[in-house]
């Protein structure tokens, strides 16, 4: 990212000028370069990281959600954020840690640590890894304690995080969303409500599309028909950060399968 940072450097504000003359981003004039912006904090190079929950597991042998666990999370995190600060001190660029959704790459990084670790209970046991700092999706936790505790993490994130509680059908209950929204705005920076909201074209059920085993293998069914046509069905799901309407390799499946509710 530091390379990628440096070709920047010489590049005229004419390349895109609605960023850079217009006042998205600045108003530098025609034939400008945007070398000024690459420093002084203006310009950011985010560090994404994940598996903080397994990390904190596999030193301490507590939980995130434990005071122990929770307390060596924050000092890892602030460690982090150490080495950021110096380097933007040494370079005058903004370094900053990013809570990253890992999206896809879960399933990689997990088989990655599986081949070069071995199969360790609570740290590599799963085809995915946790999300930057969050509760692990199999551990009970309420939404309210776990946005509380996410909290904290969030904070020492200062280049992007978000944190979800995963819901059920919340239509019939409006005074449990805005309980819980209202505790997002007074408790944390960025977090949003889960839910389903699936659609089988062959027979117009409407709801949650299931995650079945199929000869050691995770397919989508509709529990209504049994359609397991991936071309025939519609499925959405928050893989954090963003809501994808595609399909996701084994390791993502399998931690959206073990999302439990928190309400």
């Amino acid at each position: 990212m530091r390379i990628r940072h440096e070709r920047l450097r010489g590049t005229p504000s004419d390349v895109a000028p609605i960023l850079w003359q217009y006042g998205a981003l600045a108003r530098l004039k025609k034939g400008e370069t945007i070398d000024k912006l690459l420093y002084g904090g203006y310009s950011t190079i985010s560090l994404g990281y994940a598996g903080l929950w397994e990390c904190v597991y596999y030193m301490t042998g507590k939980k995130l959600t434990e005071e122990e666990g929770k307390a060596f999370g924050l000092e890892v995190m602030q460690k982090l954020n150490d080495y950021t600060a110096k380097w933007k001190a040494a370079e005058d660029i903004d370094y900053s840690l990013y809570g990253t959704p890992l999206e896809s790459t879960t399933y990689k990084f997990a088989r990655c640590l599986q081949q070069r670790f071995g199969i360790i209970e609570g740290v590599t046991d799963k085809n995915y890894i946790t999300n930057s700092y969050h509760v692990h999706v199999t551990e009970p936790i309420d939404a309210f304690h776990k946005l509380a505790l996410e909290a904290d993490f969030q904070k020492l994130s200062p280049g992007g995080a978000i944190s979800y509680v995963e819901v059920p059908n919340m239509q019939d209950n409006i005074p449990a969303v805005l309980a819980v929204i209202r505790f997002i705005y007074d408790n944390i920076m960025y977090a949003e409500l889960n839910t389903k909201s699936d659609f089988c074209q062959v027979c117009g059920y409407e709801g949650e599309i299931k995650i079945v085993e199929e000869d050691g293998k995770l397919v989508w069914e509709c529990p209504l028909c049994h359609n397991r046509d991936q071309s025939k069905m519609n499925v959405a799901r928050r893989t954090c950060g963003y809501i994808g309407t595609h399909y996701w390799n084994q390791g993502r499946t399998q931690e959206i399968q073990e999302r439990i509710l928190h309400l």
